[in-house]
């Protein structure tokens, strides 16, 4: 049995249970804007280096921690790995994005795609396991407690599918499209893959320690109606479906997110995640109405408030909590809301920014529930 946590807040907004504040998390909250971060990342020679070693993984993931007040750690890992695992042969060069040596151009390599030998993703899970225990400490009663939970991940079938095609990042996604269009066979053969690999890696997180996962859809926004449907949802769902839902007795929260996807809002909380992540085009308000008792809500703040003065950055938070509403309902019941970007924390954000909205969320949310 896993130790009690010392602040379930996040775990608790993603089931609508009561909590004490609005918690907030930030997606790549482990991440270049802290120095600290590029010290250790300097100290391990490369991202990979980073990325593969469970000590520095460790580390990374508890940097922001020592900061801030954020109500979840997420683990220091990459989109990327389950392709690499799957031998296409991920890079990352200096200044520049991932690349992979060996893509998905034509039908002998997607007939060759296997779900890949999890033990090859063992350094992920090891990861996990170091964090959950670094997150470890003790409380005024003297019984040890995690601090927060630790949010495990993995891309998407499709987000993954869009780097396994075009090799690297791409601005218009021709390759990757003209597959889905002219060959949709092929297509739905790589995501097949896909999100069987997605939900047993999730699910090895889940084993090793995660006490909630979130899927990246990173690129689900690029589709086409009735595209996004076919060649994303679909196998987000199918990744859902095959989740562990629980683990030491506690069910463990399954959050969507979809950039670029607010026009399929009803179509992605019905998907069977616990919460939906929303970007910063979606109002929160009219969101909460419409998932009605479905789902919670995860986000969000565009990550480009966070270059305003202080008092912006408090003003803007305070208007996405003021969006959403208090989060208990006349009729007593709560609906969950946890507090992020609408998309990841840029490089270049001032650490300072980051403070001050971590205490203007808690402050004005803690308000809400006083005058409620």
């Amino acid at each position: 049995m896993s130790a009690p946590l010392q602040n379930d807040n996040f775990l608790r907004a993603c089931l609508r249970q009561p909590t004490e504040h609005t918690p907030l998390w930030l997606m790549r909250q482990a991440g270049r804007y802290l120095p600290e971060y590029n010290a250790t990342r300097g100290r391990a020679g490369s991202f990979m280096g980073l990325a593969t070693s469970p000590d520095f993984a460790t580390e990374v993931t508890l940097q922001p921690l020592e900061r801030y007040a954020l109500d979840a750690a997420i683990l220091f890992s990459d989109i990327l790995t389950v392709p690499d695992a799957m031998g296409l042969g991920l890079s990352f060069a200096q200044g520049e994005g991932p690349r992979f040596a060996h893509p998905l151009r034509d039908e002998a390599g997607v007939a060759a795609l296997r779900v890949p030998d999890l033990d090859k993703l063992r350094y992920v899970f090891d990861a996990v396991a170091s964090i959950r225990k670094a997150l470890l400490t003790t409380d005024d009663q003297g019984r040890r407690v995690g601090r927060v939970p630790l949010i495990g991940f993995s891309g998407s079938p499709w987000t993954l599918a869009c780097y396994m095609v075009e090799g690297a990042g791409s601005d218009d996604y021709r390759l990757v499209k003209t597959m889905l269009y002219a060959r949709p066979d092929l297509m739905h053969r790589i995501l097949a893959v896909n999100a069987e690999a997605v939900a047993a890696y999730l699910n090895a997180q889940i084993d090793a320690g995660a006490q909630a996962v979130m899927v990246f859809d990173s690129w689900g926004g690029v589709l086409a109606d009735g595209a996004f449907q076919r060649f994303s949802l679909a196998y987000t769902q199918r990744v859902v479906q095959g989740l562990k839902r629980e683990r030491d007795g506690r069910r463990v929260p399954v959050i969507v997110f979809t950039k670029g996807g607010g026009p399929w809002l009803d179509e992605i909380a019905a998907c069977g995640a616990d919460v939906v992540g929303l970007d910063w085009t979606v109002n929160l308000g009219a969101a909460r109405a419409r998932v009605g008792d479905r789902v919670a809500l995860q986000g969000n703040l565009d990550p480009n408030v966070l270059f305003a003065p202080p008092e912006v950055v408090a003003r803007e938070a305070q208007a996405v909590l003021d969006s959403f509403g208090p989060p208990q309902r006349a009729d007593g019941r709560w609906d969950g809301h946890v507090f992020n970007l609408g998309h990841g924390i840029s490089q270049h954000t001032p650490p300072e920014s980051v403070a001050v909205l971590v205490e203007a969320v808690h402050a004005h949310s803690r308000r809400q529930r006083a005058a409620g």
